[in-house]
């Protein structure tokens, strides 16, 4: 492009040419000098729109900062019901967590453990560390990473007291209990000469020295497998505790539960007498591990506490 300059003070004309680079760079500058005139006065205005009294300026201002306010509070409110969303679902987790706590200290004996209770804590105050704020963002983080461990948490606990559960099941289904409160050094578990034959016999159980009528127990929890006469060990009781492990009680004079029926541990089945081959009243008992006899002894004084039913029950 070539613009000509005329001017009376000029002796002749001058010519001036302008590349495309310089009509460019004109208008870029031209530009700049344009954002920069609307971004002083823009300023301005708000800077002194307080002071100077044109009331749709200050409508407009209100309008701008009104705006801006509720956006911040929309944003701070979506931000708090995401936060209370998540603090139910912690709740809810430690709500569980407080009734499978105390599940497992029934389950385990712990009578004084109190999960409700919010546990002490304290400390001296940080002196090195300079304190700061939690920001929302570390806030959110912190919540999500501890909702996980609660979650995680109640997974494991609940593994725990399946677990116990089954022990207790077991424990329970082991026949420790004594059938009947009374000794048994009438005649013990193995070889002894038979009362009747006087010959080496093998005596499968234990005899127990009770007086007549004296109430018998079962020594586990379990289904009664057989309740009748038996011509050798007269009125008997056969109670099956699962596992192949059965406990056996007889010589009774009167029984109170018949096939079929589930006894609790430590229940009155019978009372003893002198029922079939027996010489004088007493409890017979066995212990029989896939129909083989074993020694009730090892069962009875398995904990290292001989534990007695009760003569009420």
């Amino acid at each position: 492009m070539q613009i000509i300059l005329i001017s009376d003070r000029l002796a002749k004309a001058r010519s001036v040419t302008l590349s495309l680079g310089h009509f460019v760079a004109s208008l870029f500058f031209g530009l700049l000098l344009l954002a920069s005139a609307t971004a002083a006065v823009y300023w301005i205005t708000v800077r002194y729109a307080a002071e100077v009294p044109v009331p749709a300026l200050h409508k407009l201002l209100l309008a701008a900062q009104e705006g801006e306010s509720e956006r911040s509070r929309v944003f701070v409110q979506q931000n708090l019901n995401a936060m209370a969303v998540k603090l139910g679902e912690m709740q809810a987790q430690l709500t569980r967590l407080d009734a499978l706590g105390e599940r497992l200290s029934s389950v385990a004996g712990l009578r004084e453990v109190r999960f409700a209770d919010v546990p002490g804590i304290g400390g001296a105050a940080p002196t090195r560390i300079p304190q700061q704020n939690l920001s929302m963002g570390e806030f959110s983080e912190k919540l999500i990473a501890l909702s996980a461990q609660l979650e995680n948490r109640n997974d494991m606990l609940g593994v725990l007291e399946t677990q116990l559960f089954e022990q207790a099941v077991r424990k329970k289904m082991l026949p420790t209990m004594m059938p009947v409160a009374a000794p048994y050094n009438a005649s013990g578990f193995g070889r002894r000469i038979d009362p009747f034959t006087s010959q080496w016999t093998m005596h499968e159980g234990i005899d127990f020295l009770a007086d007549l009528a004296s109430p018998v127990s079962t020594a586990a929890a379990g289904v009664v497998q057989f309740a009748g006469f038996h011509p050798q060990y007269g009125y008997m009781i056969d109670v099956d505790h699962g596992n192949y492990l059965v406990t056996r009680y007889a010589h009774l004079s009167k029984l109170f539960v018949k096939e079929g029926d589930v006894v609790h541990r430590g229940q009155r089945m019978a009372l003893s007498g002198s029922t079939g081959r027996s010489t004088g009243p007493h409890l017979h008992f066995e212990v029989r591990f896939r129909g083989a006899a074993q020694n009730p002894a090892k069962f009875l004084f398995a904990t290292g506490t001989q534990k007695v039913a009760a003569r009420g029950k």
